[in-house]
C-alpha cells in the first residue's frame, strides 16, 4: 500500500508543480503584481487538504465533530471575505450575516425536505460546499457594491441630500451587484453536462453511485448554492447599504 502511494504521490507532486510554474512565469511575465499568490494558494489548500484528509475519518461520522468541522468552515470564510473587504467590525458582522444566513437557509431546506438524507457525511460534504460558495457570493457582491458606491458617489450623494433613506439611494447599485456576483455560478449551473463536470459529480460516481444518483446529488448542490447565493448577496448588499458616507474599500 505504502508502495502504490509513493508511486501516486509523485507524479502527483511533479504535475501540480508544473502547473504552478507555468501560473508563475505566465503571470510574471504579463507583469500582473503577486505573480507568486495563485501559488501559494495551492501549498496552502495542499496543507489544509493533506491535514483535514487525516481527520475526515473520525469526523464524517460524528455528528458534533461535522457541525464542528462546519463551524470551523464557515469563521474561515467569514475571516477571508471580510479581509478581502478591509477590516472593520461593521464588515466583519456583515459578512458573517451574509454567509450564514445563506448557508443556513440552503442546508436547512435541503434536509427538511428530504432532497438529501440527514447524515453526517452529506452534512460536510454539501456543508462545506454551500459555505465556500457563499463566501465568493458575498465578497463578489460587496466588492462590487462597494465599487458601485465609490463610481456613483455623486448620484447617492444627490439622493441623500433630496431626503432620500441611504438604501434608497443605492438601491439600483445593490440590484446589480447581486446580479454580477451571481453570473458566475449562473453560468456554470446553465453549462453543466455539457461545458463541465462538477466535482461533486465526478467525485460522487469516483466514490461509487450509479451515475443517476451523482446527478441527482450534483443537482441538490446546484440548488442549493444558487439559493445560499442569492440569500448571501442579497443581504450583504443590504446591510452595505446604509451608506451615510463614501465607503472606504480594501
Amino acid at each position: 500500500m505504502a508502495g502504490v502511494v509513493s508511486g501516486e504521490l509523485l507524479p502527483t507532486l511533479v504535475g501540480v508543480l508544473l502547473l504552478c510554474a507555468v501560473s508563475v512565469v505566465v503571470l510574471a511575465v504579463a507583469g500582473v503584481p503577486e505573480p507568486w499568490g495563485p501559488t501559494l494558494a495551492v501549498v496552502r489548500a495542499a496543507v489544509q487538504l493533506a491535514a483535514i484528509s487525516l481527520v475526515l475519518t473520525g469526523v464524517i461520522t460524528s455528528p458534533l465533530w461535522v457541525a464542528l468541522a462546519l463551524l470551523v468552515m464557515l469563521t474561515v470564510a467569514v475571516g477571508t471575505s471580510t479581509r478581502r473587504l478591509g477590516w472593520s467590525r461593521r464588515h466583519l458582522r456583515v459578512v458573517a450575516a451574509g454567509i450564514g444566513a445563506g448557508a443556513l437557509v440552503a442546508l436547512a431546506v435541503v434536509f427538511a425536505s428530504g432532497a438529501l438524507a440527514p447524515t453526517p457525511r452529506y452534512l460536510l460534504a454539501i456543508g462545506g460546499i454551500v459555505v465556500g460558495n457563499a463566501m465568493a457570493i458575498t465578497t463578489l457582491s460587496a466588492r462590487r457594491f462597494l465599487e458601485a458606491v465609490d463610481e456613483h458617489w455623486d448620484e447617492v450623494e444627490g439622493w441623500l441630500a433630496l431626503g432620500a433613506q441611504p438604501q434608497e439611494a443605492t438601491r439600483l447599485l445593490a440590484r446589480g451587484a447581486v446580479h454580477t456576483a451571481l453570473v458566475p455560478n449562473v453560468d456554470q449551473t446553465k453549462t453543466t453536462g455539457l461545458v463541465t463536470l462538477p466535482g461533486a459529480f465526478v467525485g460522487a460516481i469516483f466514490g461509487g453511485l450509479p451515475p443517476f444518483e451523482a446527478g441527482r446529488f450534483q443537482i441538490v448542490v446546484l440548488a442549493a448554492i444558487i439559493a445560499a447565493g442569492a440569500v448571501s448577496a442579497t443581504l450583504t448588499v443590504r446591510l452595505l447599504g446604509r451608506v451615510e458616507q463614501r465607503p472606504v474599500r480594501g
